[in-house]
């Protein structure tokens, strides 16, 4: 990768915001007005009038038209407009690179990127009611009863598991870390309900491996970043994240259909890691704290091993609660809470905890925090991950 082909240190994260957070159906707002309320809390965040935004990016099929979040805003000229596509969660952390392109390129000054969720609106996300035909990988699955994703993402836990050893408390310890930090931080879903190793073993099984404790939430809500060139970020009030590098897509057929990709037993992050850390200049020994995307937890486990901070066999040694729990575990992890007891806002809500971490804003602050790594949605493709540092860092 050249020089001159790089978002190394040229973006920075200037405003972060978000609505409360509610369980599925139970916000009290409309999807468009709680991202509406993201944006806003963003730029109050950044000390930005609003009608200064010339750009938007989202991902998974967001149902928040940029025309009309302009217009709404009033933004004097609307020059950007990108969606990532596929890969559900996968695509969090390539949207906040598209827009980051977006400004890289000259295509925008001010991009806004942003999820919303309102499933009492639009029904639970995901869930199939209705439909006479399907196409792609579920026309293989359903017919077998293969419909919800614990189901299909648990094969391939399965199969990771039992090539390299992975005992059952590896999954615990990721869960037990989310819901520690949680009790730390008032926006949570889940804080003020602690979670302990006999609750967790007590759980009901969803499907093996996964017990209830193991699956992420379903969340309504709303969160958004506000992201300018880098020379411009010393201009607002806030400490600036920039962008260290940033990486998306898939190996070789990884998202082939159904259930048979060469690299079954991945997270499908072996090349995007490899590109990640080469824009970087960095590696795996550089970053300070992880905020993984948790679909489930043993795709954590795997997602962290194919960035290298273990090897698959040493999970069991590495992936324990000690280990993973700020401020001064070996690899803090999900400080906020993550997907599993902060909120389920598609990952989305991760890349503002790193942007806390790294301005020393968070609630469970991490020793080592001017690199912070977010990982987006494993098992899927295209999947994202980015890397967010402090000025130290460039």
């Amino acid at each position: 990768m050249t020089a001159d082909r790089t978002l190394r240190g040229r973006v920075a994260v200037v405003g972060i915001g978000e609505t409360p957070y509610y369980k599925h159906g139970q916000s009290p707002d409309p999807e468009f007005k709680l991202v509406l309320k993201a944006i806003l809390a963003a730029c109050a965040d950044a000390g930005l009038d609003p009608r200064k935004i010339d750009g938007f990016a989202s991902y998974a099929n967001d149902r928040n038209d940029p025309a009309r979040l302009a217009s709404a805003l009033g933004v004097h000229q609307l020059r950007s407009a990108t969606m990532q596509w596929g890969g559900g969660g996968g695509g969090c952390a390539a949207a906040v690179a598209n827009g980051a392109a977006a400004i890289a390129a000259g295509m925008a000054d001010c991009v806004v990127v942003y999820r919303g969720l309102a499933q009492g609106e639009f029904g639970r996300f995901g869930q199939t009611v209705g439909e006479n035909a399907l196409a792609g990988e579920m026309a293989y699955q359903v017919p077998y009863g293969v419909i919800a994703p614990p189901q299909k993402f648990a094969m391939r836990v399965q199969r990771f598991m039992h090539e390299h050893g992975v005992q059952p408390e590896a999954l615990r310890a990721i869960a037990l870390a989310s819901y520690h930090h949680a009790q730390a931080n008032p926006r949570a879903v889940m804080h003020g309900k602690p979670l302990d190793a006999a609750r967790y073993d007590a759980a009901r099984w969803i499907v093996e491996p996964f017990r209830l404790f193991d699956c992420c939430m379903e969340n309504d809500g709303a969160a958004a970043l506000v992201l300018v060139a880098a020379e411009r970020a010393r201009d607002f009030p806030q400490p600036p994240a920039y962008l260290l590098a940033a990486a998306a897509g898939g190996g070789f057929r990884s998202g082939a259909q159904p259930h048979n990709a060469p690299l079954y037993a991945t997270a499908n992050f072996g090349s995007i890691a490899r590109d990640l850390y080469a824009m970087a200049r960095l590696g795996p020994a550089d970053v300070g704290n992880v905020q993984s995307y948790e679909n489930f937890t043993g795709a954590v486990i795997m997602a962290l091993a194919e960035h290298g901070f273990f090897k698959p066999e040493d999970a069991n040694e590495f992936v324990r609660p000690e280990n993973l729990i700020a401020p001064d575990g070996r690899l803090p992890l999900n400080t906020s809470g993550g997907n599993l007891a902060e909120c389920y806002m598609h990952g989305f809500e991760l890349i503002l905890e790193a942007v806390r971490q790294v301005r020393g804003q968070s609630t469970s602050p991490a020793r080592r925090r001017d690199v912070s790594l977010v990982i987006g949605g494993p098992m899927v493709t295209p999947g994202s991950s980015l890397l967010i540092g402090s000025e130290n860092t460039l």
